[in-house]
């Protein structure tokens, strides 16, 4: 029984062509598109699942305010890893990563920069499973100066994997190499090329409670209570912090609390931290769970679009099939054989879909990867749980899109279809055109949204952030010249279109980042403190990235006392009183362990700037004066900026010639910031289109079951004198309706999700009314030219045709 229905299945389909094709079409988009959303959304919520302690690993969070500032952090104290351990036996181990930065290595003459570098405990690999090509992971990071590669990195330098007991020497000091592990999976909330042993740290041996540098990860026992952990953690914390906050600056924890300060101890699941995690000091730029729940319902509701078009289209040919459902109840067949009839006609539809789908995938993976920024490889495509997923989904489809059409053919009376009449219920036509309306209201949300993201993004790039990033190139690796960084920048100003320059490795641009707490007073009370951004600059800095200074002077070589001067933005400025700061003194630690306070005169005001993602408010921000090595960043004139840069290039290799030079231009570092935010309107754009593709899909189906249903009617009022003007309007006068109820469905949902996505940024457009009428009118015209081939012939049909007896 099973063959003949697959067989009269597959000779229906050959017969009606156009409509097997496009329910084919659409079910293949619909597939395809859920497929690679599932492939995506696995791979987020795959992050750190690989390691066999994941289930037991946290990160140590702390959570601090006082003072008017707040902070939410994924680092802590030097010793608290080491502090907990020895104190609850619940801890099993503990670990710490730090950023080291860039490390230069030496091999064979050339010098090359590795700039994914940390400090490691040489409890890294005990806690963590990376896989080791060579060495020992027990005693790998024990030794000073040790050096643990990834794979990439050793067959770039040595082309083998088999180099332990070999070295780098650089300027500073000899690396000698431990180990060599597989290159990081992709799916991991840290990635880093290289590791040194967190004894090279001199930092990491302070006592101090009140530095916040270091990501500490503990494994618990598997019999731990976490709940009762966390709170033994939490009243250890503020043991630690009452004893350093007396002795430091005078002030007791419980007045710290009593005056609404806060010092939060915190475990974050490993396993959570790539999606659930957004705090300050994080290894790497997490994930985005908005993502992963709009690509979700987005996969969901396409699917659900295709298989709307399937039961519209199913029920436009119903009439053609009319008759034979007629004859297999005169012979006998029971409804429910017709049922199942129906739906096997979608189950064999639903999976040659299915087929071609998986085809599909294969073809269009390294695209998908491209847009998503994913490295999604063919093997997960043939993964066990992606195939059962696909054909339990496959099942699910084709009985939910089936079986509307399936019970409601199946319900033709048979006297009244072999008379050439189909039954009343068949008119009713409120639950097809909801589907439309449904169908419609999801593309107009997804033009809307495609719209908006567009233009938050255009809003991003030219927004005025307070200093200029065009015609500024950015020379990295500059702490390689040494002392001789200083007269390679002066030489660089020689250079014909290198307008000016500055050298400092703090740029808005950037993620080097330096903080700490100014007082307005050398008591050290923490009352009136501002904790902010303190950057070094040199006397260039602010001219040349063309910051606005609003009040007081620049750093000069003039004043040898600016060595103790700062220059604070609006923020701070306001923050300790607004413009009656400026020559006054503030105060900072000079290191928290010997409490000695320095002061610094505030000699300058400048207005703010964006100095991190539009995402942020400004925050407070403050300047010193002094040499960085970091980079220099110079003004230059887009002339001829090939042989500007080869000039460049010259001279510095005419001083390190074993090392390439290493530059970028400021803009393109800033638009690097927002990446996969356009990322995401690429992603919504093909969303957008394949929803307009599917929903036009859909109104032609109903377009075609009008056309069929009215057919005599169509006649009638040619006859009686009706024009083509008059039958075309007639047609498309109800479509137009459903496009317009969807859109009163659609604009207000529109407006509402895309006003919690601009939440994120702190620096956002309006939503204005003309986005909806852009929106309204392309959808409209869509729906006008879906519907207007079909409604212009069904207008030009000789009546004679329609009128004729059957």
């Amino acid at each position: 029984m099973i063959r003949n229905y697959l067989k009269i299945a597959w000779r229906n389909l050959l017969k009606n062509k156009t409509f097997g094709a496009i329910n084919l079409f659409g079910l293949v988009t619909g597939l395809t598109t859920c497929l690679l959303i599932f492939l995506y959304v696995n791979d987020e919520l795959s992050y750190d699942r690989y390691h066999e302690k994941a289930d037991r690993i946290y990160r140590i969070d702390n959570e601090l305010k006082f003072a008017g500032n707040y902070f939410d952090l994924a680092v802590g104290p030097p010793q608290m890893g080491q502090v907990f351990k020895a104190s609850f036996p619940e801890i099993e181990n503990y670990t710490r990563l730090r950023w080291k930065g860039t490390v230069l290595l030496k091999k064979d003459g050339q010098v090359r920069p590795v700039d994914r570098v940390a400090y490691a405990d040489s409890t890294l690999f005990n806690i963590f499973d990376f896989k080791f090509l060579s060495g020992n992971p027990a005693t790998a990071l024990n030794e000073p100066n040790a050096l643990v590669l990834n794979e990439t990195q050793a067959l770039k330098f040595f082309n083998s994997t088999n180099i332990v007991g070999q070295s780098f020497v650089t300027d500073r000091k000899t690396y000698k190499i431990t180990g060599v592990i597989e290159d990081m999976p992709k799916q991991s909330h840290f990635d880093f090329d290289v590791f040194v042993p967190m004894a090279d740290d001199e930092d990491s041996k302070a006592t101090t409670w009140l530095s916040q540098n270091y990501n500490t990860y503990i494994a618990v026992r598997k019999d731990a209570n976490l709940a009762v952990l966390q709170s033994k953690m939490f009243k250890l914390n503020h043991e630690k912090l009452a004893l350093e906050l007396k002795a430091v600056i005078n002030q007791t924890l419980e007045d710290m609390l009593k005056s609404g300060g806060a010092a939060n101890i915190s475990l974050m699941p490993l396993t959570d931290i790539h999606l659930k995690s957004n705090k300050i000091g994080e290894l790497n730029g997490n994930g985005n769970p908005d993502n992963v729940y709009i690509f979700s319902v987005i996969g969901f509701l396409i699917l659900l679009l295709a298989s709307f078009n399937y039961t519209n289209l199913s029920t436009a040919v119903a009439t053609n099939r009319a008759k034979e459902v007629g004859m297999r109840k005169v012979m006998g067949s029971t409804k429910l054989s017709i049922v199942a009839q129906f739906l096997s006609e979608s189950l064999a539809l639903s999976f040659i879909a299915l087929f071609v789908s998986y085809a599909l995938l294969f073809v269009l993976l390294p695209s998908f990867n491209e847009l998503a920024n994913k490295s999604l490889s063919f093997q997960q495509i043939l993964q066990p749980r992606l195939i059962l997923s696909s054909l339990l989904l496959m099942l699910v489809l084709s009985l939910f899109s089936g079986a509307y059409p399936a019970f409601f053919i199946s319900s033709f009376v048979p006297s009244q279809v072999l008379k050439g009449k189909i039954s009343k219920g068949f008119k009713s036509g409120w639950f097809r055109n909801s589907l439309v309306v449904f169908q419609f209201s999801i593309t107009i949300i997804l033009l809307v949204g495609t719209i908006i993201i567009y233009r938050q993004l255009a809003f991003i790039k030219q927004k005025d952030l307070g200093y200029n990033r065009e015609q500024l190139l950015t020379l990295h690796n500059i702490g390689s010249l040494g002392d001789k960084a200083v007269s390679f920048k002066d030489e660089l100003l020689n250079i014909s279109g290198v307008e000016a320059a500055s050298m400092s490795g703090f740029l808005p641009v950037n993620f080097n980042r330096s903080s700490n707490t100014f007082l307005n007073n050398p008591t050290g009370s923490l009352e009136g403190s501002v904790s902010m951004q303190n950057w070094t600059i040199d006397e260039d800095y602010i001219p040349t990235l063309g910051i606005k200074l609003l009040k007081g002077r620049n750093f000069s070589k003039a004043f040898s006392t600016d060595t103790t001067a700062v220059i604070l933005n609006e923020v701070a400025a306001k923050k300790f009183g607004g413009d009656a700061i400026l020559g006054q003194k503030i105060y900072t630690l000079n290191g928290i362990e010997n409490k000695e306070m320095i002061s610094y005169t505030v000699i300058g005001i400048v207005k703010n700037f964006n100095f991190s993602s539009l995402r942020e408010e400004v925050t407070p921000l403050s300047f010193l004066y002094g040499k960085d090595r970091g980079s220099i960043t110079l003004k230059v004139s887009s002339q001829n900026l090939p042989g500007l840069i080869s000039q460049i290039e010259s001279k510095w290799k005419a001083r390190i010639p074993e090392q390439a030079l290493n530059y970028s231009f400021m803009d393109e570092d800033f638009n690097r910031q927002y990446e996969s935010d356009r990322k995401t309107g690429k992603i919504a754009t093909s969303f957008s289109a394949l929803a307009i593709l599917i929903a036009s899909l859909g109104l032609l189906g109903l377009v075609l079951y009008a056309v069929e249903l009215r057919t005599k009617e169509i006649g009638i009022r040619k006859v009686l004198g009706a024009s083509i003007q008059n039958v075309y309007a007639l047609l498309t006068r109800e479509f137009l309706v459903l496009v317009i109820v969807a859109m009163v469905v659609a604009f207000p949902a529109a407006y509402y999700l895309m006003q919690r996505w601009l939440k994120d940024f702190a620096y956002r457009i309006d939503i204005e009314w003309w986005v909806f009428v852009a929106a309204g009118v392309f959808t409209i015209s869509i729906a006008l030219l879906t519907v207007s081939f079909q409604a212009i012939k069904a207008a030009t049909m000789n009546p004679v045709k329609s009128l004729k007896s059957e």
